[in-house]
């Protein structure tokens, strides 16, 4: 299906259930969790002090604490307010400055080349109208600034936790899979034109839990999609989604005390816009 064909009207609502998705549960208990790659994004952009960074599709503040860090002139943006709010109160405990904005990735309230450099981590990959979020990002980053991104890959096991969602609840008709974000192809081919250079490097971050039974408490609770994706079947599907994912993380889970050690890849992108 042609994504531009597709009526606003659709994307709408498909992004307002979206964001109730991620509004559910507690998605900063998870997220802070993921520090470690908002920092390693932070080095791999290398960018020099009072830069202006736009975060996109920020969540609980990752990559916006990470660069803010590093003395660079944040602004951090996500379309769930709640989320901004929690990255607020942790950067106020940091005592770090960052400018926080309520905002869709795929209709940012910015001026055409604003920012020195704009990033997401996580977060704008799940953006339903993928070109339309691509040409944001392109749109509002200064000609030879940086575009900096981690995403899931298809191989990833957020990518396989996603597709084995969609057994039991189809995703929207006409969006894309998020984890296109985490291929070079698509990359390279909704980027290229506008960048100067791309590097693309595969990565990998280990979900750390007590137990897998563990995990799937904490995500069943807090992580929005999966969260909504029980609340949404019946105890018998509910009971299947269960033992199907606990299936998924036996085949990847590499610790052998019982504790669950998982292997998660991403990739790691950061291109000089032309």
């Amino acid at each position: 299906m042609n994504l531009h064909a597709m009526p606003t009207t659709e994307f709408s609502a498909i992004k307002s259930k979206q964001k109730v998705d991620w509004a559910s549960g507690d998605y900063a208990k998870i997220g802070t969790t993921l520090q470690v790659v908002g920092e390693e994004l932070a080095e791999a952009v290398d960018l020099s002090p009072a830069t202006r960074v736009l975060d996109v599709a920020a969540g609980n503040g990752n990559a916006t604490l990470a660069f803010a860090r590093r003395w660079c002139d944040v602004t951090s943006t996500d379309f769930v307010e709640s989320l901004l709010a929690r990255s607020e109160a942790r950067a106020t405990a940091e005592g770090l400055r960052v400018k926080y904005q309520v905002a869709d990735a795929e209709a940012l309230p910015f001026n055409d080349e604003e920012f020195d450099a704009v990033v997401s981590t996580f977060g704008v990959m799940f953006t339903p109208n993928q070109p339309q979020a691509a040409a944001e990002l392109i749109r509002t980053c200064r000609s030879g600034g940086k575009i900096g991104l981690s995403n899931w890959t298809p191989e990833s096991f957020i990518g396989a936790l996603f597709r084995t969602i969609g057994t039991l609840m189809a995703p929207p008709l006409g969006v894309q899979s998020p984890s296109l974000w985490g291929t070079r192809e698509w990359i390279e081919e909704t980027f290229g034109a506008a960048s100067k250079s791309i590097a693309f490097k595969q990565k990998s971050f280990v979900f750390r839990y007590r137990s897998p039974e563990h995990f799937m408490e904490v995500f069943r609770a807090f992580y929005g999609p999966v969260h909504n994706a029980f609340l949404a079947l019946d105890a018998e599907q509910q009971a299947k989604l269960e033992a199907v994912i606990l299936s998924l993380i036996a085949e990847r889970n590499t610790a052998t005390d019982g504790s669950m050690r998982l292997p998660a890849e991403y990739a790691e992108i950061v291109m000089v816009k032309a």
